[in-house]
């Protein structure tokens, strides 16, 4: 693994095509520019509608997220515009960039549903939850480690493994939160 320009950079994320003679990439989600451009890419009508709505030509917009034009890219107010565009737009993983970004830098976020009522069994079936996304994350790496390697796609599997289990966790601090200030 390469550091180029401030990002991490796998020479075997790239693959040559030999009945074309072209490169292709392969994009990761733990990269934030390349889930960046995924999810922007996923957007309904692609890079094309989502330019129009932010009002930027889809050149300038497409130059900005495409991983290897290293002479531009979206400022923060643009990544979070997109972020929010992707998200109303119901673009699966809308959150990736941010969860990459968050990861490079050592952090991780999670979402934290706000619970509007609170039932009796809402603390005991979100720690079954909780617990259930544990294993998943568990089940995950031990898959991964049968031969000794972790995989850049089984890396980004775990990575998103336990996110889905630090939402849980986050639901089930809110519900305990909205149980104590119920009374």
């Amino acid at each position: 693994m390469e550091i180029l320009s401030g990002s991490l950079y796998n020479p075997s994320s790239l693959k040559i095509n030999q009945e074309f003679s072209i490169m292709t990439r392969k994009y990761s989600d733990m990269n934030q520019h390349d889930a960046l451009y995924k999810i922007a890419r996923a957007y309904p009508g692609g890079l094309e509608a989502l330019s129009v709505r932010m009002g930027v030509s889809v050149n300038v917009l497409r130059n900005k997220l495409a991983p290897g034009i290293e002479t531009h890219y979206p400022s923060f107010e643009e990544l979070s515009i997109i972020i929010e565009f992707c998200q109303d737009a119901g673009v699966k993983d809308a959150h990736l960039p941010l969860h990459a970004l968050l990861s490079r830098h050592g952090m991780a976020a999670f979402s934290i549903p706000e619970p509007h009522e609170i039932r009796e069994d809402d603390l005991s079936q979100t720690v079954c939850r909780v617990m259930s996304r544990v294993g998943d994350v568990a089940e995950a790496v031990s898959t991964a480690l049968l031969d000794g390697v972790i995989t850049d796609a089984e890396a980004d599997l775990i990575e998103k493994e336990f996110q889905s289990a630090l939402t849980v966790l986050g639901e089930w601090r809110a519900r305990i939160r909205a149980h104590h200030r119920q009374g």
